[in-house]
């Protein structure tokens, strides 16, 4: 897999943050409730599953917290910022 350095990642995804102290990329999300955040999680499980490329996230009420790294690579690859802007079209 080829990697990308997270700052090349969040270059391309400016709407996403580079986590510090770890090889990865991360988005939170605000939405009006937990009704609509848990919609949105939903939307992302099926690109998720359909990419086999799965998110480390959590869920407060009404936000949702994404970080993307490619584990089995040791860091960030296409595959995050795949589905990263594919999560990001979703909104």
């Amino acid at each position: 897999m080829n990697m990308i350095t997270p700052e090349d990642a969040v270059a391309e995804l400016p709407a996403w943050q580079v986590v510090a102290g770890q090889p990865a990329i991360r988005r939170q999300f605000t939405f009006a409730n937990f009704n609509a955040a848990f919609g949105f999680m939903t939307r992302v499980a099926i690109l998720a599953e359909k990419a086999d490329h799965h998110p480390e996230w959590s869920n407060v009420y009404n936000r949702v917290e994404i970080t993307l790294t490619t584990h089995d690579a040791g860091g960030v690859t296409a595959k995050d910022t795949a589905l990263a802007a594919a999560i990001d079209a979703l909104l």
